[in-house]
């Protein structure tokens, strides 16, 4: 797509014009977009200044000395609530009068675009149009008595006495009156008659009619300074100085008592209660430990209650030791809290230059010599980083014990807690008794400026010191320094937005020059904006992403409502993820903890690659030893946006971590002042994904010819198993039974199965079988699009597979067996077959020829009776008996141990050789399988049929209708099938087979470790999630018309992680929800999700939570320890 892609459709622009002005005054709708009578316009104008008519009415009467202020503002109120009750009566009344049964009412941007037909100028048309009406009566008498409170405060506050009072000016008395009361009307008009719709959106619907409220709490805001000032500082301050005197007299205690319960909220006390919770449950009733949530979580024992009580005695310990003993003297250079915050300042810089060396840009700009090079492998990467590793174990351990008790002794030592115990003191102190175990780093940096500042200004006459404790100045240096980060990260990321638009050729618009042009002009006003911004917290909202910057709307961290991972795009890729998670969630562990990923804090975002798949990281929420995140995994079927931003991605990873090489000591970091910065690489358990064309290898003749060999070889090793399993199973199960009634009386045929599975006359049509034809559908397809796609079904032993449609209009026969009753239906289609003579079905049954065996332990092997049954004539039996490979079945007659049975002869395997009978039922067996799967000819199978028969397309056959009615020994067969092709491909890459013994070895290898199939298989998912060690899929690209093959490979790889500008993604996420809640723009081509590779809008537009966003996975909040 053009840079020049519409920012807004025709239509959207059109509802767009309609919806701000409405947005701006409150509710009022002006502009409709068709005709209406002018009284719709007029009503909701009177509507709109009835606040200020009632106002006026209290105003006038207190401007002329009858009444004083405060029964003003109650008459005001009073007549106000009065008027929103009449208008909320006049609603119901009209909905009353016009329908029986009232339709639930749920805001929706459709509802702009309806129609009304208006009879009169207060007719019920009217008046619902106007007065939409509220959706629960007790938000109809709430809304009313919170409109004349309002009233009533907006009288007082602005009667015009007061204000010249302020102003002492007639120009700015009517200014502020004027425009005070036209506010008012807004939150007034947007409360009782008609709430329009807010920019600051943060979920689609708005259930229980909050955002009526957002005006008029912003005007309370306001209006309650006043009153603040004398009620509510007063209370705080009694109550803060009662608490402080009366409950804690001592200072000491004031000491336990904050370092105390600092320790303890910093801790996770959710996990903590769970694994108190289900202590205790399992201790009631064993079973129950078995109900413990699914999920990572902080496993809390023992050794960890007794480390946390440990730190928590040792803290009071050392804090009222040094409160008691080493007593109170004025900072100085040689004081012992002087002495102990050079120790902190030591400790800070250590632990800073500990985590930089860490990572392998330093301050994200050069490249640090110390990080390891060429890191393709895990094996290489974990040999070089051991030093590294050991740097993340002194850091931590500074980190986690050494740091907080040195801050404990800095504030033990503080001449503040001597005084008289005041507010300030109680807030600041609470404050960094919590920061200390919370958030140690940040903790720290901020005690060591104040210290600084304290050694720099020593004298007790300035502000600094005379006003301010240690408490609050730590509280303000806290915020200057939070708010500061935020300030160069929104300014980071505002100087990206403003230099891509124009260096990157496709965000260069034909605006670019203009608004370039103004942020220059108007750079001060941008930084006004941005530290606004910065100062509310609140993201830096990029309008379209444009270099025009808004200051939105304070959002929490997470920017989304809803709980963590309730919502995800689940599709097939989202196994992938599932799997790879828990190992991920150990590997951040561990970098966390050491520093390798920088500082970290709640709302920090994190974006990892491996191959195809993009994982993004947001920490929730930290504290002392554990850390919450929440994963989220990206869509792997790329767009051409997609696949342009993680192209740039991979560009990054790869200057960092894979052509070190090649650079040189301290260079500079190629990609400073792209929103991600590389950190560092985690050895990660997951599934590498090879794909390869099987050109030369499916289309060979020779690899063809053999196939049909092969096939007979695995087959007869399938069927040996199976049965040799199901006598296994079945001598342990029935061994008491047998012990009775001898040792084969009780199974008279133990190999058959207890029923043949249903006929396909009885399977009825259904939507998933009528899916796989369809109208796009081409009948000649290698395969039918809809079953091989979206197959759910597990297609397991024992489970009839689906029924197949033929050609619409062709009739099908039904295979030979057990005769059935048939619907009228079903006969309608099956009285002609394409071919072949009408069969009478109710005179065929199925004749199971008597075998007799040589050896009385042949039974063990003997396939079931059902499958000795397919319709091949006896001229293919003898020429199957020719081919038939004697010696391997021998040998895999040797390789069974029978350990199960108790009583065996000596020479059991050699009677299992000789006796006849049982070779003659292989030989039945392997027949009747290459029947349904080739037919009767001879001929060398063509690419498309191998194809075919491994997806379990084959067209339909006499053969087939037969084996598909058997459904274990279809799946034998298939399976077989499929190993005889990955046995095909791994003799044609890795040299043929030399003896018998390595062929047992490749199927007894795929079948442990490997999962052959499809990937739209479930059976496949399931493989991923129990981590099979290797799956592999035969797939076919219909526009190059080649084959493909795509083997996972579980093993340990390097996942590499980079860093994400938090402000850049929040402002981002900030105009995403504006876009797409208020101006409804969900255009899939618009140019706020196109791809920016220095932004990666495309991707960040993905790892917003639905429905805004679409990642395929999404986890539960994960809770990691970081002992």
């Amino acid at each position: 797509m053009g840079p020049d892609v519409p920012l807004l459709n025709d239509y959207k622009q059109e509802f767009f014009l309609k919806r701000f002005p409405q947005t701006v005054l409150g509710g009022p709708r002006f502009k409709l977009g068709y005709c209406a009578p002018p009284y719709v316009y007029v009503n909701q104008i009177i509507l709109f200044l009835m606040p200020w008519v009632l106002g006026g009415v209290g105003t006038l009467l207190y401007q002329l000395g009858f009444m004083k202020d405060y029964y003003t503002a109650a008459l005001s109120g009073g007549l106000m609530f009065v008027t929103a009750l009449i208008l909320q009566m006049a609603n119901l009344y009209a909905k009353q009068k016009t329908v029986t049964v009232e339709r639930m009412q749920i805001q929706n941007a459709l509802t702009d675009e309806d129609e009304f037909e208006f009879s009169s100028c207060v007719g019920s048309e009217t008046v619902k149009f106007i007065i939409p009406g509220k959706k629960y009566i007790i938000n109809t008498v709430f809304h009313s008595l919170l409109a004349g409170v309002l009233c009533g405060l907006g009288t007082w506050y602005l009667l015009p006495n007061r204000i010249t009072l302020l102003y002492n000016n007639i120009g700015g008395t009517v200014m502020v009156f004027v425009f005070g009361w036209v506010t008012v009307c807004i939150a007034e008009y947007s409360l009782i008659v008609n709430t329009a719709t807010e920019t600051a959106t943060f979920q689609a619907l708005d259930t229980y009619e909050i955002t009526a409220l957002m005006r008029p709490f912003y005007i309370f805001v306001f209006i309650a300074v006043d009153l603040a000032h004398r009620l509510l500082v007063m209370f705080l301050i009694s109550a803060g100085t009662a608490i402080a005197s009366y409950f804690i007299p001592s200072t000491l205690g004031v000491i336990l008592f904050m370092t105390g319960f600092g320790f303890i909220l910093s801790l996770n006390l959710s996990e903590i209660g769970f694994a108190f919770k289900h202590t205790m449950s399992s201790r009631l009733a064993s079973s129950k430990s078995k109900d413990m949530r699914s999920g990572l979580r902080i496993q809390l024992g023992w050794r960890e209650f007794i480390f946390y009580l440990t730190v928590l005695t040792l803290a009071l310990t050392e804090a009222s030791l040094l409160h008691q003993f080493a007593g109170f003297s004025s900072f100085s250079k040689a004081s012992p809290q002087a002495v102990v915050s050079y120790i902190l300042l030591v400790l800070l810089v250590t632990m800073w230059i500990l985590r930089e060396i860490q990572r392998v840009y330093l301050f994200g700009t050069f490249r640090n010599p110390f990080y390891p090079k060429d890191i393709r492998t895990v094996t290489v990467f974990m040999e070089k980083q051991r030093r590294l590793m050991k740097v993340g174990v002194v850091r931590r351990i500074l980190l986690t014990l050494v740091s907080p008790f040195a801050m404990i002794a800095f504030l033990s030592l503080d001449r503040s807690l001597q005084n008289h115990h005041s507010v300030s003191v109680s807030i600041g102190f609470t404050r960094i008794f919590r920061m200390v175990w919370q958030n140690t780093e940040n903790a720290l940096l901020d005690i060591v400026v104040v210290s600084i500042a304290q050694m720099l200004v020593f004298s007790p006459d300035l502000w600094w010191n005379r006003s301010l404790d240690t408490g609050i100045r730590l509280l303000l240096v806290g915020i200057l320094r939070d708010r500061l980060l935020q300030f160069a990260s929104k300014l980071q990321f505002a100087i990206a937005i403003l230099l891509t638009s124009w260096t990157e050729k496709k965000q260069r618009r034909k605006s670019a020059a203009t608004l370039i042009t103004l942020n220059v002009v108007f750079f001060p006003v941008l930084l006004i904006f941005i530290a606004v911004s910065a100062l509310l917290s609140s993201p830096l909202l990029p309008l379209f992403t444009l270099p025009v910057f808004l200051i939105g709307f304070p959002r929490p961290i997470r920017s989304w409502p809803g709980p963590v991972g309730a919502t995800g795009c689940v599709c097939s890729d989202t196994v992938y993820y599932q799997q790879m998670v828990p190992s991920l969630a150990l590997a951040l562990q561990s970098a966390l903890a050491a520093g390798s990923l920088g500082l970290s804090l709640p709302g920090s975002h994190y974006l990892c690659r491996f191959q195809d798949r993009l994982m993004w990281i947001l920490v929730l929420e930290k504290g002392f030893t554990y850390c919450g995140v929440n994963i989220k995994g990206l869509e792997l079927q790329e767009t051409s946006c997609h696949a342009a931003e993680a192209h740039r991605v991979d560009e990054i990873f790869e200057m960092a971590f894979e052509h070190q090489e090649h650079t040189k000591i301290l260079s500079l970091n190629h990609h400073f002042g792209h929103i991600l910065t590389p950190c560092t690489v985690l050895p990660v358990r997951l599934y590498s994904d090879a794909r390869n064309v099987l050109s030369g290898i499916i289309d060979s003749h020779e690899n063809l010819k053999h196939l049909k060999d092969d096939f007979i070889k695995v087959l007869v090793w399938m069927l040996v198993q199976y049965c040799y399993k199901k006598s296994k199973a079945w001598e342990t199960l029935g061994s008491a039974d047998r012990n009775k009634k001898g040792p084969f009386a009780g199974k008279q045929h133990s190999s058959a199965v207890e029923a043949p599975g249903p006929r396909r006359d009885e399977e009825s049509f259904s939507v998933d079988t009528v899916e796989d034809w369809t109208d796009d559908s081409d009948i000649f397809d290698l395969e039918p699009r809809g079953r091989m796609r979206d197959r759910k079904e597990p297609r397991g032993l024992g489970m009839t597979p689906k029924a197949r449609l033929s050609i619409p209009g062709s009739v099908e026969t039904q295979s030979q067996g057990v005769p059935q009753e048939m619907l009228p239906e079903d006969k309608l289609h099956r009285a002609v077959v394409l071919g072949l003579p009408a069969v009478d079905k109710g005179k065929q049954q199925e004749v199971v020829p008597q075998v007799e065996f040589s050896c009385s332990y042949s039974e063990l092997l003997s396939i079931p009776e059902e499958w000795r049954t397919a319709p091949v004539p006896p001229s293919k039996v003898h020429e199957m008996r020719q081919k038939f490979p004697e010696e391997w079945y021998h040998f895999i007659l040797s390789q069974l141990d029978f350990f199960h049975l108790k009583d065996k002869p000596s020479n059991l395997l050699d009677d299992l050789m000789k006796d006849k009978a049982l070779k003659d039922l292989y030989v039945h067996g392997v027949l009747s399988c290459c029947f349904g799967l080739f037919g009767l000819d001879n001929t060398v199978p063509a690419p498309s049929h191998v194809f075919r028969a491994y997806t379990g397309g084959i067209p339909w056959s006499v053969g087939l209708d037969w084996l598909t009615g058997k459904p274990e020994l279809f799946q034998l067969a298939l399976k077989a099938f499929r190993y005889t092709f990955k046995l095909m491909v791994d003799k044609a890459s890795l040299g043929p087979v030399e003896n018998f013994k390595e062929l047992v070895n490749y199927l007894e290898e795929y079948e442990n470790d490997w999962y052959i199939g499809l990937v739209s298989d479930l059976e496949w998912q399931q493989a991923v999630l129990q981590e099979k060690p290797y799956l592999f899929s035969l797939g076919h690209d219909r526009n190059m018309g080649i084959y493909t093959g795509r083997v996972l490979t579980l093993q340990e790889l390097l996942v590499q992680v980079g860093k994400l500008n938090d402000e850049a993604v929040r402002g981002q996420w900030a105009n995403l929800s504006w876009e797409l809640l208020y101006a409804t723009n969900d255009d899939e081509e618009r140019y706020s999700i196109q791809a920016h590779p220095v932004l990666l809008r495309n991707l960040t537009v993905q790892a917003a939570d639905p429905p805004l966003g679409y990642p395929v996975y999404s986890s539960e909040l994960l809770h990691l320890p970081l002992f």
